[in-house]
């Protein structure tokens, strides 16, 4: 409970089904999540629906996810969320707060973060990381110490600086136009295909076949270390056959479609690159581009742009009405950068990553 009047912060309850007697605030909650997002961006393609997102509150064995919603005067204007990893020894917690626009400059914000941080000690941890989308505005600007990219130093800004964070790395939104013209995607698939002559290309849909489930297991725990990081601190994750299954499960036992497309080693059969797009039940909303890597050591052959290319070209099947591709990348990942920009993805929206460091 906050000492604002008529404002009051209380643990969202997690349903077993929207069907449910106590499923209430989830299914609010979500609606006012997918208002907020839109008064972010102005546009709906961060929408999801009830159902679908429920799976990602479910309890798992790999992180304790906390949740609140704000209530003000009797209605849901916003939630606070708490994710604290399982990984031996690890000192991170990742939150975020969001609000309903008309809620600002009221301290809600401020009584909502006193929570986080109470939270975050409470379970041990030191290092508070956060991201937020900052939509372009006139006024002073603020780059991270990576050297690249930069926000305005909005209301949500100025919220971070005055908890103590610091602005440790800039991630670009982009989007691909599924309408346009293919031929360049079809160009660049072509040129890494005659590129990487000792790979092929696999793909599936989750489930994941039992022959793909330790190397798509090995390639998301390498995520956790060779992807561009800044100073942000994340916990070196172990995959298995059961994380990938609770992983996929999440995504169809709602209806939701997540695609792998992988590039193989065809030597010695080990999986090297994967690019996951994922859709929802509504095949006409938009598509997003989830995680991406080439692992180090394979570097250098084009296999970025093969599994993206492939990827998206197969997608034309999968999703026919979906009009974009979302992804997300660092300023400074310039090589992943280099393929969306030559695919065509463009940038829509800049997100900050922030990073506190609480005393002991």
């Amino acid at each position: 409970m906050t000492t604002l009047t008529g404002v009051e912060i209380r643990p969202l309850v997690i349903p077993d089904s929207l069907d449910a007697p106590d499923a209430g605030d989830f299914a609010e909650m979500v609606r006012v999540r997918n208002l907020i997002y839109r008064e972010i961006s102005g546009h709906d393609d961060h929408r999801i629906s009830a159902d679908e997102l429920l799976p990602h509150y479910r309890p798992t064995e790999y992180q304790t996810r906390l949740a609140w919603v704000i209530v003000d005067d009797g209605a849901i204007v916003g939630r606070i969320g708490i994710d604290i990893p399982h990984e031996e020894g690890s000192k991170a917690a990742f939150w975020l707060i969001e609000l309903l626009r008309a809620t600002w400059s009221r301290g809600i914000g401020s009584a909502a973060y006193e929570l986080v941080e109470k939270t975050a000690r409470e379970h041990g941890r030191t290092v508070l990381q956060s991201w937020a989308e900052h939509p372009q505005a006139p006024g002073p600007r603020l780059a991270p110490p990576t050297g690249f990219g930069d926000i305005p130093e909005d209301h949500v800004a100025r919220f971070y600086l005055r908890h103590g964070y610091k602005l440790e790395q800039v991630e670009r939104n982009s989007a691909f136009d599924l309408t346009a013209s293919f031929d360049e995607v079809e160009r660049l698939l072509s040129e890494a295909r005659a590129a990487s002559p000792d790979y092929r290309v696999v793909q599936w849909f989750a489930p994941t076949p039992p022959e793909y489930v330790a190397g798509y297991a090995w390639m998301k725990s390498r995520m956790s270390t060779d992807a561009p990081a800044a100073a942000l601190e994340f916990d070196e994750e172990t995959w298995d056959a059961a994380r990938i299954a609770e992983h996929d499960g999440r995504y169809t036992s709602t209806g939701r479609t997540i695609q792998v497309t992988a590039a193989q080693h065809i030597e010695t059969g080990e999986l090297c690159a994967f690019n996951e797009l994922v859709i929802g039940k509504d095949r006409t909303e938009a598509s997003h581009q989830e995680d991406t890597l080439v692992l180090k050591e394979h570097r250098g052959h084009k296999l970025g742009t093969l599994v993206k290319c492939a990827g998206l070209l197969s997608w034309r099947e999968v999703a026919p009405a979906s009009t974009r591709v979302m992804t997300y990348n660092a300023e400074e990942n310039r090589p992943m950068l280099d393929i969306n920009e030559a695919i065509g993805f463009a940038p829509i929206a800049y997100e900050g990553a922030w990073k506190k460091v609480l005393d002991d």
